[in-house]
């Protein structure tokens, strides 16, 4: 007998797709906590039985001074409320003598929101001043101005030699330290461990170096913030972010470890540029030769640091260019933010995303690093990357010594 062969057909079996009934059912589990939160808001809110909890004491006041901005015109705060009710700014006081104010824009400040007080109030160049805002509650809050000096306006003028002093404190230095290519490249295998340690330990002085800038600002900002939860939840949040992105065609290495070192230094010196600006828009430090040239010193062995990863390569000089101005541009938008305009909130939020790209480049250049052992059969924690990474440290908090004024 013959066989009958039957054809084959390829069977695609789909899932069956939920009976509309079933899906309403789903969608309205889904609706029933929300529909519960708003019941529960609404009673809370309509019942105002929380009433009974009152001992009559007056709603918390909170004032941030944001920024202070001394011109011809007299002096001008920025100023943000907090607290659990709208404030109302009653009185002004300058040097302990009330003075007139206007307030813009005018009425109660709800939680958050911002006005600028005019003050009319002649000031003397390189006195100290106080600044004292009353609330309507009789609740004080101050400001101190410690030198007072005309603050700068956006004029091209200024601009100009503040992008000339970015580039000197922060171009130029990762620039020379960059020189040392050619000679990284003659170094054997232990030469170039204690390099790529001595990368991981100037970071880790630049990682906690700008995680105390930002609580820093943090602490300036206004309390509604949460300025020390958002500096931590911020940068953890930039590390796993970043070390997703790096890693998403495998781990960096080479350029693409370069450039994370870049980067990271970048947001560093942005946060350093941020730091003068605004100390010489507040009139608390003066720019001496000698403080520029501690700048540069200090950051000369960031430029070491970014070639590290390339001494297996040859890149071309506009690589090396590109790698320069990506680690030391920012200092140039620092120092023009700082010095014109900006808000310790904000300032915080952009030094805790470079302390999350620091962090991330200590995490690869240790995986690079214990890689590159690996391959030569050799001690990652060997002599020369522990002496490497304390050299590391070392040089830079020596030279931070010269830039902290």
């Amino acid at each position: 007998m013959n066989e009958i062969v039957r054809p084959q057909t390829d069977i695609v079996q789909t899932a069956p797709s939920a009976p509309p009934a079933r899906r309403y059912r789903q969608l309205a589990w889904f609706t029933l906590p929300f529909l519960a939160l708003l019941v529960a808001a609404a009673w809370l809110v309509g019942g105002d039985w929380l009433k009974a909890f009152d001992a009559g004491a007056p709603p918390v006041e909170k004032l941030t001074f944001e920024r202070t901005v001394l011109d011809g015109d007299g002096i001008h705060a920025k100023v943000r409320a907090g607290g659990s009710a709208p404030i109302t700014i009653a009185q002004v006081q300058v040097d302990e003598a009330y003075w007139q104010f206007w307030q813009h824009p005018a009425g109660p400040l709800d939680s958050l929101s911002t006005a600028w007080l005019h003050i009319p109030y002649p000031w003397v160049l390189g006195e100290k001043h106080t600044i004292k805002v009353l609330s309507k509650t009789g609740v004080a809050f101050e400001k101190e101005i410690e030198v007072a000096v005309p603050s700068p306006k956006p004029q091209p003028g200024q601009l100009l030699p503040q992008a000339l002093l970015g580039t000197f404190v922060g171009i130029v230095p990762v620039v020379i330290g960059m020189l040392f290519y050619p000679a990284l490249r003659s170094l054997g295998r232990s030469g170039l461990n204690f390099v790529l340690a001595l990368t991981v330990g100037l970071l880790a002085f630049l990682l906690i170096d700008t995680m105390k800038e930002a609580l820093e600002f943090a602490g300036k900002s206004a309390s509604s913030f949460q300025g020390t939860t958002m500096v931590l939840l911020v940068a953890a949040t930039a590390f796993l972010l970043l070390l997703v992105v790096g890693r998403r065609d495998g781990t960096p290495t080479g350029l693409a470890l370069a450039t994370f070192i870049a980067l990271g230094i970048g947001l560093h010196n942005f946060g350093e540029g941020l730091a003068i600006g605004a100390a010489f828009a507040a009139g608390v430090a003066g720019l001496g030769v000698f403080l520029v040239l501690g700048f540069t010193l200090h950051n000369v062995s960031e430029g070491i640091g970014i070639v590290a990863p390339l001494v297996d390569e040859r890149p071309s000089l506009p690589v090396f260019a590109g790698l320069a101005l990506l680690a030391g541009a920012p200092a140039i938008v620092g120092i023009w933010l700082g010095s014109l305009s900006y808000s310790p909130q904000w300032s915080a939020l952009a030094l805790a995303i470079g302390a999350g790209a620091i962090l991330q480049v200590i995490v690869e250049v240790t995986s690079y690093l214990a890689r590159q052992s690996g391959y030569q059969d050799t001690r990652w924690l060997s002599p020369s990357t522990i002496s490497g990474f304390v050299v590391g440290i070392g040089v830079m908090y020596v030279t931070a010594m010269l830039v902290k004024v």
